[in-house]
């Protein structure tokens, strides 16, 4: 009882006058705000990503020397040559939108409810070691790119965020793309494709699977995904390098099917993730 307690009084100071979770209306967001906690005040989250780009920083030098190294499966041939470049995702990978989140567990409402307005105050932190493994990235002379599943209408607040943050984000050529922006789709592929015609790619960032692998090999069973974990385990930690994002996600998304409207009711949805637990 006095653990309960303890929590208890966590989440009331935490949440500054907020709704208890038991008054949220909205049970999707009662859903998330232990994943929502985790990433805003565990210690074992930022060393996460502290790990993650120190452990990736080790690895430029190797990868530099190395002109067969590459982070694409699907690598154009006699790439050896062409300059490295490195490709992140940002939200959750370069941009910590927790506070967004927050917000909408405050006020009961879901995406997209709140995110542009969100995007467009600019005031999105960096994740913990992204600044500074950009920038040795950067004064090794690799371009830096960042493939966002954010829309091209948000591109200049999004730009302004970064820059704000004092992340490289060059101007000779386009390394901001953006869903929607010539006719760009949530898959990433056609983005890390373009980008492989001119760069050897080096390393790739992200949250979500398909920040590495097609959408259509990502959008699948839970099983099947695990099993796409274990056909790349040689990228992992070395070219491929995944940040937790316990708040929202495909992964999610698996567990109905990849058919929200399929599960309309929070009942269906409830059963949905208690079957999960059999995995």
């Amino acid at each position: 009882m006095k653990s309960l307690r303890h929590i208890f009084l966590f989440c009331l100071i935490f949440f500054n006058k907020a709704p208890l979770a038991s008054e949220i209306d909205n049970s999707y967001q009662k859903q998330s705000l232990l994943a929502v906690l985790f990433k805003r005040t565990s210690a074992e989250y930022k060393a996460n990503t502290y790990q993650v780009y120190a452990s990736a920083k080790k690895n430029i030098d190797k990868a530099l020397e190395d002109r067969s190294w590459t982070a694409l499966v699907n690598q154009n041939k006699n790439y050896e040559d062409l300059p490295p470049a490195i490709i992140l995702d940002i939200d959750e990978t370069v941009l910590d939108n927790s506070e967004h989140q927050v917000r909408s567990i405050k006020n009961g409402t879901n995406y997209p409810i709140g995110w542009k307005e969100w995007v467009s105050e600019e005031s999105a932190p960096a994740l913990p070691g992204v600044k500074e493994f950009l920038t040795y990235a950067k004064a090794k002379g690799i371009k830096i790119f960042y493939v966002t599943n954010r829309t091209h209408d948000l591109e200049e607040y999004t730009r302004n965020n970064v820059k704000a943050l004092g992340l490289p984000l060059d101007n000779d050529v386009d390394v901001l793309l953006m869903k929607n922006e010539k006719g760009w789709t949530s898959d990433k592929t056609s983005r890390r494709d373009l980008i492989k015609k001119d760069y050897r790619v080096i390393q790739i960032f992200g949250d979500q699977l398909d920040d590495f692998i097609p959408l259509e090999d990502t959008a699948s069973s839970v099983n099947s995904r695990k099993e796409l974990i274990d056909q790349y385990a040689d990228m992992w930690g070395e070219k491929w390098y995944m940040l937790i994002n316990p708040m929202y996600g495909e992964w999610e998304e698996t567990l109905y099917e990849h058919c929200w409207s399929c599960f309309p009711e929070e009942s269906d949805r409830v059963k949905q993730r208690l079957k999960a637990l059999e995995y």
